[in-house]
């Protein structure tokens, strides 16, 4: 498990595609008061357990607005 609480955005200069969706959840959290974020994701159906959770990241309130806004810049072009 890991925190983000800010995300810093790159630019790479190559992309690849992933052959295989995965499955992901949202859960949402509290945790010693503070609000998060949890996302977890699952392994795709040939890994040796199959359901089983490959990576979950909390995002504090802070990251998921930056992440909103940084996503809205992207699908819909405004700068």
């Amino acid at each position: 498990m890991a925190v983000i609480r800010r995300f810093t955005l790159l630019h790479q200069n190559r992309e690849r595609s992933q052959p295989q969706a995965i499955g992901g959840c949202v859960v949402p959290l509290t945790l010693d008061g503070e609000r998060f974020l949890q996302l977890n994701s699952y392994g795709s159906s040939d890994r040796v357990v199959v359901g089983a959770r490959s990576q979950n990241l909390h995002l504090s309130k802070e990251a998921f607005d930056q992440l909103v806004e940084i996503g809205r810049k992207h699908f819909h072009g405004s700068s």
